[in-house]
């Protein structure tokens, strides 16, 4: 009943007219303030601003022209491995010595390269067509090193061209030494079986390794080039790693996409 009688009275007293009236307090206005300058920044940046990507993906370091698998012409015993590993044959080598019904028979390189690895043992009896050597298409010691990455074939498009890769090295530590720059020479259209992987490398293990999750797409990497550093080659470290980079080694790039603006992504 009290609160009934103060309400009444209330309502028949004039209007507190002359009374100020407080809108905000301080720490409103601050609060206000700071968001409006905040979304102000905010769509100024989505304007002028821009956003940069990455694609990464499995990499392999090899000398340009890949490697092909050397098959025996005949079949026979392995009476004498004639090439060692490592070693850098010219095109017409002799790699193996097979005893055939015919007579010996010696199985040669192909092509100029390096043997990096020898299937065939002595005393082995091997089929016509067997697979003997893999041997890496190097002609020269000082033939430049490239990355090989491959990249998920949906993703291949987007690729622009030179640009920009890193690469972690799996033979060099990377807190201590960095990534390996380089940038993008070329971008195969077409996506590659394991079988297409395997020529290339000389690896059949390898080419299954690079389609465990589909297909990919081949991306030639040109190695930036630097006198500086042991390798030779450029590393985001003023150094890079005290000792000399080898082909077939193992990597993984992360490709630069080209910068985009937010503001491009509200478009449909």
């Amino acid at each position: 009943m009290q609160f009934r009688q103060q309400a009444l009275a209330k309502l028949q007293s004039p209007e507190e007219l002359d009374l100020p009236v407080r809108f905000a307090r301080p720490q409103g206005w601050l609060v206000l303030s700071v968001t409006v300058v905040a979304m102000a920044a905010a769509s100024v940046w989505a304007v002028t601003g821009t956003v940069t990507s990455t694609i990464g993906a499995p990499a392999i370091l090899t000398h340009g022209e890949g490697s092909y698998i050397l098959q025996s012409p005949v079949a026979g015993q392995v009476t004498a491995v004639l090439a060692k590993q490592g070693e850098r044959l010219p095109a017409g080598s002799p790699v193996l010595k097979v005893r055939t019904a015919q007579g010996d028979r010696v199985v040669r390189t192909v092509a100029a390269g390096r043997i990096t690895g020898l299937a065939a043992t002595i005393g082995q009896i091997i089929q016509t067509g067997a697979n003997v050597a893999a041997v890496e298409k190097v002609a020269h010691a000082d033939d430049p090193l490239y990355a090989t990455v491959y990249v998920p074939a949906e993703n291949a498009a987007s690729i622009p061209e030179d640009a920009a890769v890193d690469l972690t090295v799996s033979s060099v530590p990377t807190q201590t030494y960095g990534v390996l720059r380089g940038h993008v020479k070329s971008v195969d259209r077409s996506a590659q079986s394991a079988q297409e992987i395997a020529a290339f490398l000389g690896d059949s293990q390898l080419g299954e390794q690079f389609t465990k999750r589909g297909r990919p797409v081949a991306v030639l990497v040109g190695l930036d080039k630097s006198s500086s550093t042991r390798s030779g080659y450029k590393w985001s470290s003023k150094d890079g790693p005290p000792f000399d980079l080898t082909s077939m080694t193992l990597a993984s790039g992360s490709i630069r996409l080209a910068d985009q603006r937010p503001v491009d992504w509200l478009q449909p």
